[in-house]
């Protein structure tokens, strides 16, 4: 059985996520969808709401499994045995930064690969980071990511 890891901040989770995971989801009979515990920047959701957020938006998808992990990605998917990383790209400057994350998760592990999926072109431009900035201040983004997502934000940021 091959298992495709897939992880992240998710703070939080948008439909260009979930894009890359219906195209992973067709290549791997598994793959985890790992949050991250620590992520070396703040965030706007705990680690148990980015969870549950992500849970929630793939409860759809029976071959996802989501987990929190704590760490070294490389270490978490040695314990759980993926053969394969799973990144999203979006643009050139994602590339450069994800080329040398790949590279240093193979010098670490040497047993993983990583695999580049491009979104969908209509959320080629989706980042948590925007999808925060609009919901803060009153803009409407429910296309744009999954509606518990959408509620949740919403309630993060009442006035």
């Amino acid at each position: 059985m091959k298992t495709a890891i897939y992880a992240g901040t998710f703070d939080p989770i948008t439909n260009g996520h979930l894009d890359v995971l219906h195209k992973s989801i067709k290549l791997f009979d598994k793959v985890i969808l790992g949050v991250a515990e620590i992520t070396g920047k703040s965030t706007t959701f705990s680690t148990e709401e980015r969870f549950e957020l992500c849970r929630q938006a793939t409860a759809d998808m029976p071959s996802v499994e989501v987990q929190i992990f704590d760490g070294l990605v490389v270490e978490f998917a040695r314990r759980i045995h993926a053969d394969v990383m799973i990144r999203g790209l979006r643009a050139i400057s994602d590339f450069e930064y994800e080329l040398s994350r790949a590279l240093m998760n193979k010098k670490l592990y040497g047993a993983i690969e990583t695999i580049f999926f491009v979104p969908e072109h209509q959320y080629l431009y989706l980042s948590s980071t925007m999808i925060r900035e609009v919901v803060q201040l009153g803009g409407n983004v429910h296309d744009m990511i999954p509606s518990c997502v959408y509620q949740a934000l919403k309630e993060k940021y009442k006035h």
